[in-house]
This record gives structure tokens, sequence and C-alpha cells, in this order.
């Protein structure tokens, strides 16, 4: 049998995927992060599916439930906040399947910024402004950044930042943001994206924290920072769609 890692994107029911949708249904487990997902998406599931929040489970524990399901012949979806690529222990999973020699597959989600900046009605790359987007977290008391990956490293480029698990830090990387971006540099905050309980925040890196602060948020809010925000800005056109461009050769 085999563990779906699948992509639950960022909350809402109708934003997986065929494919996830199809799987949820097929598979007499589930396994879930209550903490992050709409309760929704779990009605993709047959009626008599098991069920596991692993909220409250560290990784062993998760483990032992896929390789008893494994062992009693059992497909399991493996639920994951977002897309499975960003900030899902992924790798750790993984690993300790291979040592049990269980099969797993992957199945992409929509990812938690990619939904925020549909809230947003934002691209977040505009041309001549800005054309990269650096995905990235901050440390207090999680995992610590590898060396090199400071935020000042990426400030220091001025693509857009999405900052995932920072909403508890807003005031600190605010601060630490300004000397790249500047005080009115735009930023966002997409709480619960896509959710019932979405929340947007709109301000520069002056207000935001005030902002967040202010409306309690301390989980599952995505953090935007970068030009490309602005309300209303100017851009050049771009060069695929440019009406100058030689059409029919390779570019």
């Amino acid at each position: 049998m085999t563990v779906h890692f699948i992509g639950a994107g960022p909350g809402a029911a109708d934003l997986l995927t065929v494919r996830a949708v199809n799987l949820l249904r097929e598979s007499p487990v589930c396994l879930y992060a209550g903490t992050y997902l709409d309760p929704q998406v779990l009605a993709h599931c047959a009626p008599d599916t098991e069920l596991i929040d692993t909220q409250r489970l560290d990784l062993d524990q998760i483990t032992d439930h896929l390789v008893r399901a494994h062992q009693a012949g059992h497909d399991v979806a493996r639920l994951c906040s977002g897309d499975p690529s960003l900030y899902s222990a992924l790798t750790e999973q993984t690993r300790r399947l291979d040592a049990h020699g269980v099969p797993w597959d992957i199945t992409p989600g929509v990812p938690a910024y990619a939904a925020a900046a549909a809230a947003l009605g934002t691209e977040l790359t505009v041309p001549e402004v800005v054309q990269s987007v650096v995905l990235t977290r901050t440390q207090a008391r999680s995992t610590a950044m590898p060396a090199g990956e400071a935020l000042a490293n990426f400030a220091a480029t001025g693509a857009t930042l999405a900052l995932h698990l920072a909403i508890t830090r807003i005031r600190v990387i605010a601060e630490e943001l300004v000397t790249e971006y500047g005080a009115d540099c735009p930023v966002a905050v997409v709480y619960r994206a896509s959710q019932p309980e979405q929340l947007v925040l709109r301000g520069t890196l002056t207000d935001i924290a005030d902002q967040v602060e202010a409306a309690g948020l301390r989980q599952a809010a995505v953090i935007l920072v970068g030009r490309a925000l602005a309300p209303s800005i100017d851009c050049a056109q771009s060069h695929l769609y440019d009406p100058v461009r030689v059409r029919g050769l390779s570019q």
C-alpha cells in the first residue's frame, strides 16, 4: 500500500486538486493537521475513513500510524498544509518510511503564498520592478536557519518576500527590513487565506506590526513584503506580450 502526501492547499475545501480529492475518497486512513485545516476538507473523505489529527503528535508517533496502516493493507492520505514542498516535514517523514520499506508518493497543492497573493489581487513579479520571489521564514523558538540565510541577505536583493511561520515576529521583521526596503514599502498580511476566517491587513513596514498585534494574529498567516504590492504601480510592459516582439521565433 502507499502513503500519499497530499497538498491540502491553503485550507479551502474547493482548492484541492482533482487528484487530491480522488485520493482522499479512496484512502481508508487520513492523517491531517487540524491546526490549519478547514474541516470541510475532510468532507472529501469516505464516511468510514479513519481520521487522525496530528497536531499533538511527534514525527515518530505519526510514523507509527503510517506504518500500522501500511501493515494492515491500507492506503493512507497524509494531508500537508499548502504544498508538501514547503515546511511540511516531508523529508523527515519519507526517510522514516523508507527505513520501514513503506512506499509513498506526492500530490502537490496550492501553496499558501499563492493563495495570499490571490486574496490581495496581486502579482508578485512586476516587469522591471521585481522579478524574484523569496520564500523563507525566520527563527525564534523554532528550527535554526542555515548559515547565510539571514533575512537581511534576502532583503538586499529587493525581491518580493513571502514569509511563512513568522507572524509572531512581525515587529522585529519590519524593523530589520526597513534599511533595504524603506519605511514606506508595502506589506500585506493574509491570515487563513481562502478560508472563511480570512483576514487581510495592508500597510507599510512602519505600521504593519501595529495592525497585526491589534488583530491578535499568532499563527496561520503569510507576510508579503515588496514594491509589487503597491495598490497602484507603474511598470514596463512584459517582453512576452510586447507588440514589437517578433513572434514565431524562439526567444
